[in-house]
Parts: C-alpha cells; structure tokens; sequence
C-alpha cells in the first residue's frame, strides 16, 4: 500500500456555523469525550520504517480524519429532515446501524424527522411504490436481536437522477446508505448528481460486507458474527468427520473474492486440514494437488476437515457466458458441490471407503441478528455516522483504522478491495495450523 497517494481530504457542503446542541444541552455537554476537530488525524500506517522515511523526505505523514462530534456543526437540527437506506445483500448488524442512527439523530441532536426508505434504492423510486417509514425511538428500539434489515434491501442500478429528485422532494439533508462497494459507488455518483444541482445535501456511506474486503477499512460489521457461525459449523463438520472411516467434512463459506472469513474461521477452531480462499491458488490433480494430499491425510488419520471460501477455485469452472446477478457481479460456480463431487470421484476410482459431510450455512450467517462485538461495533459506525452528516460532510465512509473510527473519501475506497496476502501473518498462521502447505505442483 503506498500510503502517500491515498487521498484523506473529506468534502464538505459548507462552513459549519451552528453550535451543537450536544453543548447546549442543559448549559453543558453531555459527553464525556472532548469534540473532534478536523485537525484530529489517525495515521495511516504505523510502520516506523515508513514514518522515519517520509520524514527524511519533508513529507506529511498521511492521516484519516478522525470521527467523532464537532462543536460547530452544519444543519439546524430542528430544520433537518435525514433518510436511511439499505442496499444488496442482507449482513449481521443492519439493524444495529438503524437503531444507532436513529438514537443518535433524535436524542443526541434533536431531530425529530428520520425516514426509513423501503427495499434499497428502489424505495425512492416512485414506480415501485414503497411506503417510507417513520422511524422514532419505539420503531427502533426492539430491534437489535432481529435479524435482517427493518427497512429491506434490494440490488441493482436505479436512475441517480431519480433518486435524487426524491431526495428534492422530500426535502432531505442528510442520506445514510448502508451497502457495499456498489451501494458505495451508486452513493458517489448521487453526491455527484447532488453538487451539480446546487443541492446541500450530505451524502455518508457505512461501509458493508460480511466478507471483510472493503478497502482501506480495517474490519466491517458483520465480519465477526459470521466467524463465530462459521466456527460453529466447522465444529460440526469435524465431529461428523471424526465419527466415520475416511469421513471428510467440507464447509463452505462466504468470501467472494476475499478469504478473510475462511481463514480467520479455521484459527478460531483449529480442526482445519485445508483452508482454500480465492487469493491462494489449489491444484486438484497431481502429487501436490489437493486430491492425493487429502488421500495421505485420510490414509494417515482416517478423518479431515475442508474449509472452502466461495470464491476459490473458480479457475475450474468454464466461465464463458457468466450469468450476473442485479448489482452486475458474476454469479460464482459452486466450488463446494464441485469438490464433493470430484473428492468422490477420486476416492471412489482408489476403492477407498469413503463418506463427506458437506455444510453451507452462507444464508443462515447472512440474515442472523449481530452477536454482541458487532452490535456495539455497529453502534459506533452509526453514531459517528451521525457526527459526520451533521456537520456537513459529505461523499465520505465511516471506517475503522488502527483502533480509531475515521472519515474515508468515498473515491478513495470505492472499486478497491482488499485481499488475503499470502506473505502476511494471517495466511502464514492458517498455513501453520493446518500444515496443509502448497497444494501447487512445481
């Protein structure tokens, strides 16, 4: 990562001249914490060797705009009217963000007119015909331990210009959209749309993905609820493994293009043979191949636990004519019936006795409520949310980077993902728990 050309400048609609109201309240503020200025920075690495170069050179040490609440904010709370929307796939925590959002603006700041837009970016599309919400307090306040989103979701692209036609109409200052890099990247060209009009409404993104791939955002929500899932059902797999002669317990889980999930799963619980993720790659044939390393392993110890990430080994799949779902991403061949299949197969032409056990709790991890460090995570992501369009920020993603909640520029995020690197310490841990080594011939 080449720090120095990360871009940390966070736009803004405007002067923030309005003191808050978090001071007012009862001639004192109610926080604890001292305000956040725009000074407040967090760096972006914390690598000394980096650090000491960049001062050699004369140059600034590249920070994030620290989240937080201002003294001096931009909208008149008791004139500002702010809209939540959640978009694609459902994520532990959706509902902690809402609730936290909606706390945060009606007590925190005093506004009284929150509204809650139905199924995603369709909600402000008036062919569609879904009601707004009203979220108060008593709309949100039960909320934490369901699952899912209150507000609904949906994927692909709507008209900008309509979306923000709605947002005129409805006399919006402040969106939240919650979504991942698409919802991110529609969430831009609506700030887009939004300048070029004239308009001051502020545009703030909180970054989803279960897969934990946003880029230049240390951990999402939802992340650690689906290890703990995915932990559990590697349990299971591994006692059904244990039970049976030759028996293979095979799990796949979440992680398109990222193995954060799988990997961070099997050192949780470490019963993992083999970890494969999209970032690494597997060969299936030859003496180093997947195959014949699992038939030592099952000759060797009778029993072996496969943690698969969706999106590994999609080099073995014929990928002309890929279908896409509504948000454009190519729909992934299923790599974990493919290895069912081909262990079969395999294990059958040597006349070995064989049995598999394959699990895939994918949607059951997507649509559970957040487990207790992402609920509170989530109510951090939605306070700081709050801070940030209140005091006039806008294209900006609430993150979180080196144990700090920070302001991201949504360009600076947004098409961009981060991935597993094999040199780092995470996959050498996973390669030293599993002593699975190369599965790569030559």
């Amino acid at each position: 990562m080449k720090n120095d050309r990360i871009e940390t400048e966070i736009e803004a609609l405007g002067k923030s001249r309005v003191i808050s109201p978090i001071e007012n309240k009862d001639g004192k503020s109610v926080l604890k914490q001292p305000f956040i200025t725009d000074k407040d920075g967090v760096l972006i690495s914390v690598d000394a060797r980096i650090s000491r170069k960049m001062i050699e050179l004369g140059e600034p040490l590249p920070a994030f705009e620290k989240a937080g609440p201002r003294r001096n904010i931009y909208f008149d709370p008791s004139k500002l009217r702010c809209a939540i929307a959640t978009c694609g796939g459902l994520c532990p925590g959706l509902n902690d963000i809402i609730r936290a959002i909606v706390m945060q603006l009606f007590y925190g700041y005093g506004v009284k007119t929150i509204y809650g837009v139905q199924y995603g970016l369709q909600g402000f599309i008036p062919k569609y015909g879904h009601d707004i919400i009203d979220l108060v307090p008593e709309v949100v306040e039960d909320i934490l331990d369901m699952g899912g989103s209150i507000l609904g979701s949906s994927r692909g692209p709507q008209d900008i210009d309509e979306v923000v036609d709605c947002l005129e109409r409805m006399n919006i200052g402040i969106l939240f959209m919650v979504g991942g890099d698409g919802t991110m990247k529609a969430a831009s060209k609506i700030a887009d749309v939004i300048t070029k009009r004239g308009l001051k409404i502020s545009v703030v993104g909180i970054p989803k993905t279960i897969d934990n791939d946003i880029y230049l955002v240390a951990r999402s929500f939802g992340f650690d609820t689906a290890v703990d899932v995915a932990t559990v059902a590697i349990k299971g797999a591994s006692k059904e493994a244990e039970a049976y002669p030759n028996c293979i317990g095979l799990v796949k889980l979440m992680g398109r293009h990222s193995g954060f999930i799988a990997a961070t799963a099997a050192l949780a619980q470490q019963d993992v043979n083999y970890v494969l993720i999209p970032e690494v790659e597997f060969d299936l044939d030859g003496p180093s191949g997947l195959l014949a390393t699992l038939e030592k392993r099952l000759k060797a110890r009778g029993h072996a636990v496969i943690v698969v990430a969706e999106g590994a080994g999609q080099k073995f799949f014929d990928h002309s004519g890929d279908a896409k779902d509504k948000s454009g991403n190519v729909i992934l061949k299923d790599i974990g019936i493919f290895l069912k299949v081909k262990i079969g197969e395999y294990l059958k032409a040597k006349n070995m006795e064989y049995s598999i056990k394959y699990i895939d709790p994918s949607y059951m991890i997507r649509s559970l409520p957040a487990n207790a460090n992402d609920s509170v995570f989530c109510g951090f992501l939605g306070r700081d949310a709050v801070h940030a369009g209140i005091a006039g920020k806008t294209k900006v993603i609430i993150g979180h980077w080196n144990n700090q909640f920070v302001h991201v520029p949504m360009a600076a995020s947004i098409g961009k993902r981060k991935s597993v690197l094999p040199g780092d310490k995470l996959w050498q841990t996973v390669l030293e728990s599993t002593g699975q080594g190369s599965l790569v011939n030559g």
